[in-house]
């Protein structure tokens, strides 16, 4: 009879024990702010452009540039202006009108805080927290020098400095402009 009572007994212990885990399984977990914000917001991939860098009047060499974004999906999708053009002319006015970058001291380059600067100023641009995040999928220097004239046997071909190594993969390398 007591063998009877202690498998009876043990019988309930599984089987609560397993319905008790099983429902801990089942539940979500709880998330996190960053967790739900993230889940609001959408990639957008932006443009490969060409900055030209001036110096002492002149074009001295190019960047050779894609920024993409997280940005709020309900907001990102109420944008009147279309948002490439705006993006590169924002990367235009950090680049060339701010120097955010100096060319001759590369290994100095702070990528969060340029980051910050294009968040910053695209909010600012666009009137409000559009902007989560600044994906820096691809940030080369080309100097005029290396760019090969293109036309004859002895073309060169140009090799970029790369200043960053992005954070997303590029589909494919962008032309340079002439």
């Amino acid at each position: 009879m007591i063998k009877l009572v202690l498998t009876g007994l043990w019988v309930c212990v599984v089987t609560l024990a397993s319905v008790y885990f099983s429902v801990q399984t089942a539940t979500a977990p709880a998330t996190s702010p960053d967790d739900a914000k993230k889940a609001q917001q959408e990639f957008v991939k932006g443009e490969a452009i060409n900055v030209p860098v001036i110096a002492n009047g002149q074009v001295t060499g190019y960047f050779l540039t894609r920024i993409s974004f997280m940005m709020d999906k309900g907001k990102a999708s109420a944008l009147q202006p279309p948002l490439a053009a705006l993006t590169t002319d924002e990367l235009y006015s950090l680049l060339v009108g701010n120097k955010a970058i100096d060319i001759a001291h590369v290994e100095t380059f702070n990528v969060a805080a340029f980051r910050d600067e294009i968040k910053k100023s695209m909010n600012e641009r666009l009137g409000g927290d559009y902007v989560g995040d600044v994906l820096v999928e691809q940030l080369d220097y080309l100097s005029k020098n290396e760019i090969g004239s293109g036309d004859g046997p002895g073309k060169r071909t140009a090799k970029p400095v790369k200043i960053v190594q992005g954070d997303a993969p590029s589909d494919a390398p962008p032309k340079p402009a002439h």
